[in-house]
């Protein structure tokens, strides 16, 4: 099934193939999307930037990508990769450390 991106970018969710751990969330347009199936990187869409963005291509952090579904909607990604080094810019191994509970 192919994600809608009719409505503009899709969050992407990106979880480790190992440990089940959710990493981090990126955006995704329909041509960071199709570099992403090329590639079996990942690639994700800025929004601050406002460009394109291979994940690791500066920092050698890369994501191998293993599978790729949707949610029953067809509007948000789940991607399960294969990590290497840590996925978060603070250097943290995933993005998500801050508890709160």
């Amino acid at each position: 099934m192919k994600p809608d991106f009719t409505k503009g970018l899709l969050p992407a969710i990106i979880i480790e193939e190992k440990t089940k751990e959710v990493l981090m969330l990126a955006y995704m347009n329909e041509e960071s999307y199709q570099k992403t199936l090329e590639t079996k990187q990942t690639w994700f869409y800025s929004r601050s930037r406002q460009q394109l963005w291979n994940k690791g291509a500066t920092s050698g952090n890369t994501q191998k990508v293993k599978r790729i579904v949707t949610d029953c909607d067809s509007d948000t990604l789940l991607i399960t990769v294969e990590q290497t080094g840590p996925a978060c810019h603070t250097g943290e191994h995933s993005c998500f450390f801050n508890v709160i509970i």
